[in-house]
C-alpha cells in the first residue's frame, strides 16, 4: 500500500514544491496557459491550458500511480510522518474506502475530528479537500463546481456525496497531518448574490428533492453574514442556483 499526493496549483513556481514537505511520490496539475511535462524530484508535473479545480483533479486522477491518494492544495505543509499516519490509518481500518484527516488551521477556523468513526451525509458537508485520502477508484469530480467553474465552491462535498452514493465507506481520523494556512480564496467575495447562487447550486446536486429545506437551513445558520443581501434575496439567489444547475443537467 503506497500513497500519492494530488496537487492542484495555478501558475506553479517551482520553488515552492520544496516548501511543502511532500515526501511522497505526488502529482502536479499546473494550471498556466500551456500544456507541459516534466519531472522534478519525486514531482511529476503536468501542465495545461485550462482552468477549474475540478478539471486539475480529474486531470490528476488520470497520472495518479499509488493506490492510495490524498488531495492537496498549494497552501498546505504536512507533517514530517503523515505518509506513515495515513498508509497506518488505511491498514488499521480495512473497511475505510476515505478516511479524512485533521489539519492544523491557524488563520481561520476549521473543524476537527473528536473521534474515529464512520461518517455519513449528515457530516460530511464541511471537510476541506487537503484533508481527504482515499484509496482509487471511478469517481470525479463535478466539473461544474469549484474554484474556477460556473459554480465556485462545493466540488469537495460533492465529491464525498458520490462516494457514499456509489457504496464506499467514509471515516474519520482523530490524526493531524498537516496544516493549512489558507490563503485568499480565488472565488469567495463575500456574503452576496453570486455566494448564494452557488449554494443553490450545490444544495440541488446534493438532493434536489429536499433543496428547499436545505435553502431555509443554510440561511438559518448564515443569518448573521446577511448585510449585504436580505433574507428572501438570498433564498431566491439560491432558488435561482438550483434551477440554473438543474437546467444545465437536460
Amino acid at each position: 500500500m503506497k500513497l500519492e499526493v494530488l496537487l492542484s496549483t495555478m501558475n506553479l513556481n517551482i520553488n515552492d514544491l520544496d516548501k511543502m514537505n511532500i515526501t511522497s511520490l505526488c502529482t502536479v496539475i499546473n494550471q498556466c496557459g500551456k500544456k507541459d511535462y516534466t519531472k522534478y524530484k519525486n514531482f511529476k508535473i503536468y501542465s495545461y491550458d485550462e482552468i477549474g479545480l475540478s478539471n486539475s483533479r480529474n486531470r490528476g486522477l488520470e497520472h495518479i500511480e499509488e493506490d492510495i491518494i490524498l488531495l492537496c492544495d498549494d497552501d498546505v505543509i504536512y507533517n514530517k510522518d503523515y505518509e506513515k499516519i495515513i498508509i497506518d490509518e488505511f491498514k488499521k481500518n480495512k473497511n475505510a474506502d476515505v478516511i479524512i484527516f485533521n489539519m492544523d488551521s491557524p488563520y481561520r477556523s476549521s473543524k476537527q475530528n473528536s473521534k474515529s468513526k464512520r461518517l455519513n451525509i449528515c457530516n460530511i458537508l464541511k471537510y476541506e479537500s487537503c484533508r481527504i485520502a482515499f484509496k482509487r477508484n471511478n469517481i470525479k469530480f463535478n466539473k461544474l463546481f469549484g474554484a474556477g467553474a460556473k459554480y465556485t465552491c462545493g466540488e469537495d462535498t460533492l465529491f464525498l456525496v458520490d462516494c457514499l452514493k456509489n457504496n464506499l465507506k467514509i471515516y474519520s481520523s482523530i490524526e493531524a497531518i498537516g496544516t493549512v494556512y489558507h490563503k485568499q480564496s480565488t472565488w469567495f467575495k463575500g456574503y452576496n448574490e453570486k455566494y448564494f447562487f452557488d449554494k443553490g447550486a450545490v444544495y440541488a446536486a446534493l438532493n434536489k428533492r429536499i433543496r428547499y429545506i436545505l435553502f431555509f437551513v443554510h440561511l438559518i445558520r448564515h443569518k448573521n453574514e446577511l448585510k449585504e443581501i436580505s433574507f428572501k434575496e438570498a433564498y431566491k439567489a439560491m432558488n435561482d442556483g438550483a434551477n440554473d444547475y438543474l437546467n444545465e443537467l437536460k
